[in-house]
């Protein structure tokens, strides 16, 4: 769990530094220039989210269940995520979802990450997914008070890692650090019906 807690915090650092202090990127921007501060926040990103997918691996492995969900917040969960595709291309494509929401790939997090809290609760999802849920509300809140960005996609947008390609690159590679399970064996109608001593003769003679 430490790795998985260490990931979210270098990853979803990185894409805060605009929410905890909008003047420190401008300062880093103008030391490291343009080139150099762009190379360190994606090597930061991209260490952070491999520490993620590795951590949620080991963390499945301990699973801690915190709550168990009801068996109709599946549905709702594919409900919410059908707009997640949608919200996340309105976000590079101008139209009138972007201009209505502003911010369409925040909403895209949001509605991924509460999709999947509605159906897992497990200790490791509520981290993640609350991790990343919690994010996208306190950025969206400090835009209100941050003037605009010019000059293309913001940085905080999670512009670094598709939140579904996230999600499905986490998963896939939990389930390959997840201890196998060996299948209980299930009889079939051969296996339960008795022998004959024809059989048993067969069986001798091989």
């Amino acid at each position: 769990m430490t790795v998985l807690i260490l990931g979210l915090a270098i990853f979803l650092g990185v894409h805060s530094i605009a929410i905890v202090s909008a003047d420190l990127r401008a300062r880093a921007l103008a030391k490291l220039g343009e080139g150099g501060w762009k190379g360190l926040y994606a090597l930061a990103s991209l260490g952070g989210f491999v520490l993620i997918v590795y951590g949620f691996g080991l963390a499945r492995q301990s699973p801690v269940v915190l709550y168990t969900p009801p068996h109709f917040l599946r549905h709702v969960t594919f409900l919410l995520m059908l707009p997640v595709f949608p919200l996340i291309l309105a976000a590079y494509l101008p139209g009138r979802i972007k201009s209505a929401l502003k911010h369409p790939m925040l909403a895209a997090v949001k509605f991924w990450a509460l999709a999947h809290l509605l159906s897992n609760g497990m200790l490791a999802d509520v981290l993640l997914f609350g991790g990343f849920l919690a994010w996208a509300v306190l950025d969206r809140i400090s835009l209100k008070r941050r003037p605009p960005h010019r000059g293309g996609a913001r940085p905080c947008d999670l512009c670094a890692v598709h939140p579904l390609g996230a999600s499905l690159a986490v998963r896939r590679v939990a389930a390959r650090l997840a201890p196998c399970r060996q299948r209980p064996f299930r009889p079939t109608r051969m296996s339960r019906r008795p022998r004959t001593g024809f059989e048993d003769m067969r069986i001798a003679r091989r």
